[in-house]
């Protein structure tokens, strides 16, 4: 009330005009999202919300505005402010800017002024500069190099951040959650670049308009298509190639966007196995595809619809042993967006997501067959509103629902006319729903505060059978909750604010803290080596996890905006962690009934360095870094590192344009080895050998480390063509570390005869990587 209040005095102060309309690339129509607008004079200064939109309101009287973006010519204009203005702004791209390495277009103090904590900006072009794992860009490898965030292993897409588990982040793709984001058993990412328009990674301060997850929010854009001309993207690689083509359905008023990928890995691998051999017919592929369309219906209206398809099929046959398995998986996601502008001030966006993830396992041995499935899918209706009441605030507020249907592990089969029907557990049904308010309040030039508060709720719902287990596992009795019943609900408030306090125009001081709930949980059995790993949500059993994160960090600029530098730290909670309990294997008993529970913490210090313009450009990431976990029923109640600490992680990435037809680049990354438990000891027991397992990771394998080098070739024909092609030359591991992927015991001799030896060996995956890629475009 008293915000209200105040904002409703100063408004009533003296006599404002305001602008606003969207920030657009001028040669696509693409909105540009996080676009920043700045009032010299007025000290003030916004940014586009996720549509391009913006909005800034202003005393009576002429100034000057300045519009800026990544990779694109500043735009500087006078306007006089005597009457409101709807203006679109468009930016060019800084084509002839990149190719003569003059400069990079970039607010300079933009990470000083913001309140924004642990934000990062990934721009597709500076992805796809990096040397890539066999050829294929890959964002969330290029996010892997920031500090804060780990990788997951070895040429692995998954990734850590701040000592939360994978199921913390919170992956969007045009709002749609995606639940599995590696193809190849997780080597790749299911985001093709050339359908990315924009890459946002939030590790701290997470704002209250995301939700459900603990640690990060990675939030990904599809480009919208080229509303002016048609446009073909391709490129064939070593294992995959891309296709994509945009262009206007109506020229400046509806667009589209289609964006294809295939391996052919099953294609080259067939030649080599013959027809004769027991293997013939195995093979292993994958494929995506993205799908956009926008039009704008008016002034104030605009529609999108987005669509995401993605599926990996292995398959694996020995004739020898009459055996065949067929593993698919993917997933589906579809977005509709309305937005719609109600005045000057006003914006809004209506949001309706279908998402879905499925896993099968078909195994085939003579007459006797077995199928194994689980999944998970949600249906999501949501509103976000941008209010921008005055220059000194920016008001977000929405909405959100969403129905989840959880599949766990369902088994069945069937041997010539017998048919199993195992007792499967049953799918789970759950509502999630959620409002939340947050303000960008800039009290004075020095000071601003960004404060929040969220709302959210989760119920599961029938219909579901709870059952009561005997000692030995027998089902003794049961509660039966009809469709739609309130089984188990939990909700609570999840308060967030950050202030940054300027010290200068060139640093600033920034603290936060964020509380979250996260209702839905992934639990991995650290021993499979398949996409099995099942989300399971909070039930009478499984209670929410719950963080609360600190954080402060200095932010300092140098050599007038050519170096940007952060150190931030950080001190997190979580509690109502899930792990499976010792001894644990799979079965299709209902997960949760084999889960464990207790605590974590993390704490440490990141350091960023960001060289941001220059014929040079390149980052230095450094984290020191410590996670723990406490569960009373592991360890023996002790507490021990998580799986996911690393003490140490560095990254070291450069770019360097040569002239306008080469540019190459590097990329290095150290870390300390991962946790692991091993056999300390090893025994007869009747005969038979044994072994004794160390507490729970208290060992580490050897350090990770590599680098790795890329260049890329842009031939400049004489004459002007409509096409343009590159070259580029990649080498992964380029002194062929052989980094520990995992460890094996192997047993030699004979104990009969008193020469049995056990030791231990180290599994390596890839050794140096050359691989080439062609581009096309026209």
């Amino acid at each position: 009330m008293l915000l209200f209040c105040a904002i409703g005095i100063e408004l009533a102060a003296q006599e404002k005009f305001t602008l606003n309309g969207y920030i657009k690339d001028s040669l696509s129509g693409e909105t540009l999202i996080g676009a920043n607008l700045s009032v010299k004079s007025a000290g003030k200064s916004i940014a586009s919300n996720g549509y391009g939109f913006f909005s800034i309101t202003l005393p009576k009287g002429k100034y000057q505005i300045l519009c800026n973006f990544i990779g694109y010519q500043s735009k500087e204009f006078t306007i006089d402010f005597n009457s409101n203005i709807e203006e679109n702004i468009l930016l060019s791209p800084n084509v002839v800017q990149i190719q003569n390495v003059t400069v990079t277009a970039r607010k300079r103090d933009n990470n000083i002024k913001t309140t924004q904590m642990g934000k990062f900006e990934l721009s597709v072009a500076t992805a796809k500069a990096l040397p890539a794992f066999f050829g294929e860009v890959d964002i969330l490898k290029t996010l892997q190099l920031m500090p804060g965030v780990r990788n997951a292993g070895e040429g692995n897409a998954g990734f850590y951040v701040r000592g939360g588990g994978p199921d913390q982040n919170l992956i969007l793709l045009d709002d749609a959650v995606v639940y599995n984001t590696g193809h190849l058993f997780g080597f790749f990412s299911v985001f093709n670049a050339d359908a990315i328009k924009n890459v946002s990674l939030i590790k701290g301060g997470m704002p209250a308009q995301y939700g459900g997850r603990l640690s990060s929010v990675v939030d990904i854009a599809m480009k919208e298509g080229n509303v002016n001309k048609t446009q073909i993207d391709a490129g064939i690689g070593l294992i995959a190639s891309r296709f994509s083509i945009q262009g206007p359905i109506k020229k400046n008023k509806a667009s589209y966007i289609i964006s294809a990928r295939r391996t052919y890995i099953d294609a080259l691998t067939k030649p080599l196995i013959k027809k004769t051999s027991d293997f013939y017919g195995s093979g292993y592929y994958f494929y995506d595809l993205n799908a956009k369309m926008n039009y704008q219906i008016s002034e104030k209206d605009h529609l999108y619809l987005s669509g995401y398809f993605g599926r990996d099929k292995f398959n694996f046959n020995n004739t020898a042993r009459s055996f065949k398995t067929l593993i698919d998986w993917g997933n589906s996601t579809a977005t509709f967006r309305w937005n719609h502008v109600f005045n000057k001030k006003l914006f809004a966006n209506t949001t309706l997501v279908y998402n879905d993830y499925r896993f099968s396992l078909e195994g085939i041995q003579n007459d006797f067959r077995i199928n194994l499935s689980s999944g998970i899918k949600d249906l999501t209706a949501k509103t976000d509103i941008d209010f921008y009441p005055t220059p000194d605030h920016k008001l977000k507020f929405g909405a959100q629902f969403t129905r989840h249907t959880f599949l766990p592990n369902v088994l069945s089969g069937n041997q010539d006319s017998v048919v199993f029907t195992p007792d499967n557990a049953s799918k789970k049904m759950a509502n999630e729903i959620a409002l939340y308010l947050q303000d960008d309040w800039e009290i004075s030039p020095k000071l601003k505060l960004n404060m929040g508060i969220r709302y959210s709720l989760f119920q599961q719902v029938g219909k579901y059978t709870m059952y009561q287990r005997d000692a030995v596992g027998n089902k003794t009795d049961s509660t039966v909750f009809g469709s739609g019943k309130l089984v188990k609900a939990y909700g609570g408030l999840e308060p967030r604010a950050t202030l940054r306090y300027t010290l200068n125009e060139t640093a600033s001081f920034k603290a936060g803290v964020t509380r979250n709930l996260q209702y839905i949980h992934l639990v991995t059995n650290a021993g499979s080596t398949l996409p099995t790993d099942l989300w399971v949500p909070s039930t009478i059993r499984v209670k929410p996890q719950i963080s609360w994160q600190y954080a402060v960090g200095y932010f300092k600029n140098f050599k007038d905006g050519m170096f940007e530098t952060s150190l931030e730290a950080y001190y997190k909670t979580m509690e109502n962690q899930i792990e499976y309990r010792n001894g644990y294997t799979p079965s299709i008993k209902d997960p949760e009934e084999e889960f464990v529970f207790g605590k974590g913490w993390s704490y440490g210090a990141e350091l960023f360095i960001n060289k941001v313009k220059g014929r040079f450009t390149g980052w230095f990431g450094y984290t020191l870094s410590w996670t723990w976990r406490k569960f009373s029923e592991l360890n023996d109640g002790n507490k021990f590192p998580s799986r996911y600490d690393r003490r140490h992680d560095l990254s070291l990435v450069g770019n360097y344009t040569i002239n306008d037809k080469w540019k190459i680049s590097s990329v290095f990354v150290y870390g300390t080895g991962n946790a692991i438990s091993v056999p300390e000891r090893f025994y007869f027991v009747g005969g038979i050998l044994s072994q004794q397992f160390s507490s729970i990771n208290s060992y580490r394998m050897d350090a990770y480390h590599r680098v790795d080098f890329a260049a890329t070739y842009t031939p400049k024909p004489k004459k002007i063509r409509k096409y343009s092609t590159n070259w580029v030359f990649s080498l992964y591991n380029a002194y062929s570390r052989a980094n520990p992927y995992f460890l094996y015991f192997n047993q030699e001799g004979s104990a009969a005869a008193g020469t049995l030896k056990v030791s231990a060996k180290q599994v390596s995956l890839f050794p140096v990587l050359p691989s080439v890629t062609w581009n096309f475009k026209f």
